[in-house]
């Protein structure tokens, strides 16, 4: 379906057009008109769907029919300060040829820079918990004029501990807004929040609640131990079809060693985690962005909100601890609909997750072996030489 069979603001249609946006994605299509219609929406989409489209473009629609309202107007809350900046980037190019001033914080950036953006008329803020309640605290926000909450990324800001600090700022809005929920799954916990903030709400599921693009080719290797994993690493890496990949890495410090260790084998790379501040990880994606990074070694700090069509590969390291975070780390490849390629390492303890991968895929690697020294393996044969067991398939 066209946007301009969903919408008729000619002005949102050009800014659409200037990215290059004629056709709506399936969340768009079946949000957008709810969304207009006032209803209050809990919407889940895998990943990389088009789901910021889906909620702004609606939003920004009704806003223009009145410019003139009192800010902030739209309040977007988003768990992560790369997500923030992903929804905010977004909403600028939506907002050009609209009179909508957007407003992002989040922690590690300095108050005085926020407060003076603050003081300033604006009808869009895009925000974290965390930092906006420091700014109701302080009184230098309020939320009174707010037509419409959004939570994106519902699920990932419960899991990081924020349902009270949630709950808090929906109760400094006003009763009568709109309620948007976005969320990858609803398990328990979003459910639960929805039925406190939402009010009969339309249901909109794209496919099944987990599910990976299309256009992901995934590959699973059993590893024996760090060595091996880190020559898989490199072999991975020096395929001429990688582009950019994202590494991703269980702890902080191991991205810092995995990030060193690759430089030294001359690759350009850089990692990124959240002991950085903010400006390192601004610097550090931006470089990304523009070439100048080829990989990126990162924690779970870059599963979400990175979006960077150039990264064709996403290489799992070490598995994540659940199959809601394998999801979010493979979309960060194969974005608006290009193709990419999700390769994962599994050691023996990660056991539990790979067969959830497994069953998830619907394929699988095949029975357990019993495992054999590795010292004892090399000697024999290099493991290099030998073909290892692993699933492919486009999921």
């Amino acid at each position: 379906m066209n946007f301009k069979d969903l919408i008729d603001d000619p002005k949102i249609l050009q800014a659409l057009a200037d990215q290059g946006y004629e056709t709506a994605t399936p969340i768009q299509e079946k949000a957008i008109p709810a969304i207009l219609n006032g209803a209050d929406l809990k919407a889940s989409a895998q990943t990389g769907s088009g789901k910021t489209a889906a909620f702004l473009v609606p939003v920004l629609a009704k806003m223009a029919k009145d410019p003139h309202g009192k800010g902030p107007r739209l309040l977007i809350l988003v768990p992560t300060r790369e997500l923030a900046m992903q929804v905010s980037g977004e909403a600028i190019k939506l907002c050009k040829h609209l009179p909508f001033k957007v407003v992002c914080i989040f922690g590690g950036v300095p108050y005085p820079f926020q407060n003076k953006q603050l003081s300033k008329k604006y009808d869009i803020l895009i925000a974290t918990p965390g930092r906006l309640i420091d700014h109701l605290e302080r009184g230098r926000i309020r939320l009174n004029h707010v037509e419409t909450l959004i939570l994106d990324e519902a699920d990932r800001m419960l899991d990081m501990g924020f349902i009270e600090p949630v709950e808090m700022i929906a109760s400094h809005t006003p009763s009568t807004r709109q309620t948007l929920m976005f969320s990858a799954t609803f398990g328990k916990k979003v459910a639960k929040l929805a039925e406190v903030l939402l009010r009969d709400p339309v249901d909109v599921r794209i496919d099944a609640e987990m599910r990976t693009p299309d256009q992901i080719q995934q590959h699973l290797h059993r590893t024996n131990n760090l060595e091996h994993k880190h020559q898989l690493l490199t072999q991975s890496l020096n395929d001429p079809t990688v582009q950019q990949a994202i590494v991703f890495s269980s702890t902080k410090m191991q991205s810092e060693d995995i990030a060193t260790i690759l430089c030294d084998q001359g690759f350009k790379a850089a990692c990124l985690h959240g002991d950085m501040n903010q400006r390192q990880r601004t610097r550090t994606i931006q470089q990304l962005r523009e070439g100048k990074i080829r990989i990126l070694v990162a924690t779970d700090v870059a599963a979400r909100g990175i979006d960077i069509l150039t990264v064709s590969h996403v290489i799992n390291f070490d598995l994540p601890r659940t199959l809601e975070d394998y999801v979010h780390r493979i979309g960060r490849t194969g974005r608006a609909g290009a193709k990419g390629t999700a390769i994962s390492f599994a050691s023996a303890r990660d056991h539990h997750v790979r067969k959830e991968i497994e069953k998830f895929t619907g394929l699988s690697t095949g029975p357990d072996e019993k495992r054999r020294d590795f010292q004892n393996h090399r000697k024999k044969r290099p493991f290099h030489k030998k073909p290892f067991r692993r699933f492919h398939s486009k999921v």
